[in-house]
């Protein structure tokens, strides 16, 4: 049979997937392969390598139904072959051996170029051709990604059962990998989306030559799943991670991934997948290629995070989740000129959250505009309830993250909740970390202007750690910049942060913006910002967090700090210009 001069192959649908059993002389000869071992080797693990991007996920679905559910199989596609395309017309059906063994022979007809003379163009092929694509732009894929030629999900959890079986009995271990292409938003920002579907189907034509294109698939977006021999597989990402910095003629990015090996314990593949992406995740904000195995810590985080992600919207209802208060104090007259907002999360089963026990999974799972809108609700209930009460009213912040605009239009929203209360906007304060509108610089900077012209402050939060930069001061123009008060809490360095601290508050007062110290716990702390020049201060020697219940308790018990009255909150604004256009030092 492999003699024939005729193009033909034959098939055999194993564990949900094909396998080639024979390819012709014919075959060979028509696709351009000298080396039949290399067109084995394609035919098993690439099989569309070539196939033009267009008709790839088309004809592999349609191989797929033809496996599967019988009848004929017949499809037009383009194939590269040489230095150009070419359009075949395959056919094929099924026969039965002697042992009943069900085999798919496909015989293949060469149609002509797909680059055809103006007089060619008109014949009844090419006819029959761009109907045939026509078709196919109105089917959507039932087995295989349009864009990239990989199995879906739901395909490749077939796949992957059946081909974790065959690895598991060749007394191997296998590895469920889930892959992120890195800063994807920000990529399609830059060079637009077309560009980024072109990095998208690289990407996954480089996956299949690496793993084979049924080993892998494109759940959607810039991710990726695989499964693999976990035999070598260190060696093979590395192999991979090369590799993946030189495709798309350079305009690429880092890729993520996370392992999940069948040593940890035998699940199904969709758990096997989450949990690799529970992996490929902690790393998120690293920019470079990486990769990262599952472990026991992990799996408790999961466990917590999905406990968190399934009672969000409970822990709202019923008020788990509370809204505290914290004062922020100003240096020049000693008087509450503000308050933060900030959540907590008292739970029934897991006791007292912080912020930073449950916000991280909310922003991992796209979820945390609602529970900063809930802070936002509240905060403008208790403006309300003090003005009912003939309360001074001072500014209240809240914090956001970057998934708030991602997932919303934020800035609409929080305009429309103050009109609609009819409250001040410069009664709004929105804080932003750093480390938030790094994740993608232009786009946030584009949101902070959008809130400033809206008549909300915006303030950078903890300036001053980790990885902080002045050059954020000079190119985003903040009406406060609240520091990071952990350099004070080292004995050791004391006095080299206070030189640090003092800079800071330089540098900010000489670009006109105020200084905000957070994080304050003793008086001589509180001595020595206030006359570096720091403008606020916030902090457990001021006051801790209290709900607005404990709040008008304090007023009940008549132990508040004092808020300033919008006069006097005049008065030092007006101070604090005259004093950022002399270039002068702020004086208390």
């Amino acid at each position: 049979m492999e003699s024939s001069p005729v193009p033909f192959a034959v098939y055999q649908f194993i564990d949900r997937r094909v396998v080639t059993l024979v390819l012709s002389r014919g075959f060979l000869k028509l696709f351009g392969y000298e080396d039949p071992k290399e067109a084995y080797f394609l035919m098993d693990n690439d099989m569309y390598r070539d196939t033009h991007p267009d008709d790839a996920a088309r004809i592999a679905d349609a191989a797929v139904r033809f496996a599967t559910k019988g009848g004929k199989y017949d499809v037009v596609y383009r194939t590269r072959i040489n230095e150009g395309y070419r359009i075949i017309h395959a056919r094929g059906e099924h026969k039965y051996t002697d042992t009943g063994q069900r085999l798919a022979v496909v015989a293949y007809m060469d149609e002509g170029a797909d680059n055809p003379s103006e007089s060619e163009y008109e014949t009844e092929l090419n006819r029959f051709f761009n109907k045939a694509l026509h078709v196919s732009s109105l089917y959507q894929s039932a087995s295989y990604d349009q864009l990239t030629g990989l199995p879906n999900m739901s395909y490749f959890f077939e796949l992957a059962e059946a081909g974790r079986g065959r690895i598991r009995q060749k007394s191997k271990e296998s590895a469920i990998l889930f892959m992120d292409l890195n800063g994807m938003k920000s990529f399609n920002r830059k060079y637009g989306f077309n560009e980024g579907n072109r990095l998208i189907h690289e990407f996954g034509k480089l996956l299949a030559e690496h793993f084979s294109n049924e080993n892998c698939c494109r759940p959607g977006q810039d991710h990726f799943v695989v499964f693999t021999d976990a035999h070598g597989l260190e060696d093979s990402l590395r192999e991979l991670f090369e590799k993946c910095g030189r495709i798309n003629s350079g305009k690429n990015l880092p890729v993520r991934v996370g392992i999940y090996p069948d040593s940890f314990g035998a699940v199904d593949v969709s758990t096997a997948c989450d949990r690799a992406r529970i992996a490929c995740n902690v790393d998120r904000h690293a920019y470079r290629s990486n990769f990262r195995y599952f472990n026991e810590d992990m799996l408790k985080g999961f466990e917590r995070r999905q406990y968190i992600i399934d009672n969000l919207d409970r822990a709202l209802r019923e008020e788990w989740i509370k809204v505290y208060y914290q004062p922020v104090v100003r240096t020049a007259n000693g008087r509450v000129c503000s308050e933060e907002a900030l959540a907590r999360w008292d739970d029934p089963k897991l006791g007292l959250l912080l912020p930073e026990d449950f916000i991280p999974y909310l922003e991992d799972a796209k979820l945390v505009d609602r529970l900063d809108l809930f802070v936002l609700g509240q905060m403008i209930r208790k403006i309300k309830g003090l003005e009912k009460r003939g309360f001074t009213i001072v500014p209240a912040s809240v914090n956001l993250s970057k998934e708030d605009f991602e997932t919303c239009d934020i800035v609409g929203e929080i305009s429309k909740r103050a009109d609609e209360a009819g409250i001040s906007h410069d009664r709004l304060i929105i804080e932003l970390k750093e480390s938030t509108i790094r994740k993608d610089f232009d786009y946030m900077k584009e949101q902070i202007l959008r809130l400033q012209e809206n008549g909300f402050p915006v303030w950078l939060d903890g300036f001053g750690s980790g990885n902080s930069s002045p050059n954020i001061l000079r190119d985003i123009s903040f009406d406060l910049i609240k520091l990071d008060m952990r350099l004070l809490y080292e004995p050791d360095r004391v006095s080299g942060s206070r030189v640090i601290i003092e800079g800071l508050i330089r540098t900010a007062l000489a670009l006109g913006i105020e200084t905000l110290a957070q994080g304050l716990e003793t008086e001589e702390q509180a001595q020595f910002l206030t006359k570096a020049g720091c403008t606020r201060l916030q902090g457990f020697y001021y006051c801790r967090p209290v709900t607005e219940e404990g709040i008008y308790e304090r007023y009940r018990k008549n132990i508040q700090i004092g808020f300033e009255s919008p006069e006097e909150a005049k008065r030092c604004g007006e101070a604090l210009t005259q004093q950022f256009t002399e270039g002068g030092t702020v004086t208390h």
